[in-house]
């Protein structure tokens, strides 16, 4: 399995499906499944019973599960693609577009 270019706490936009264009912070990455979760991206509407952690119930918004492959990782506003290459010793990721290491 190759190495997932995009992790928790990235910033990435939105390049298909319903909420095209849309930017936000990446929450969490399944690499199972390929997914991601992003702040405010594929919003979904629940019903919850009422229980104990949740007194009301109701329905409830939340983000669901978009594929990795409809997000591209934003560089200083723009949207790049991501590669890998050593840095010495050290294997760091760069963006393609400008060639600058991202982390």
């Amino acid at each position: 399995m190759s190495a997932m270019k995009i992790k928790k706490g990235d910033t990435v936009k939105v390049i298909a499906g319903k909420d095209k264009d849309k930017e936000g912070k990446v929450l969490a990455v399944n690499v199972k499944d390929n997914t991601v979760l992003v702040e405010g991206v594929n919003m979904v509407t629940k019903h919850s019973k009422p229980s104990m952690a949740n007194q009301q119930g109701g329905i409830i918004t939340k983000e669901a599960p978009i594929h990795v492959s409809n997000v591209m990782y934003l560089f200083k506003g723009k949207a790049t693609r991501v590669g890998y290459k050593m840095d010495g010793d050290k294997k760091v990721r760069f963006a393609k577009a400008t060639g600058e290491v991202i982390d």
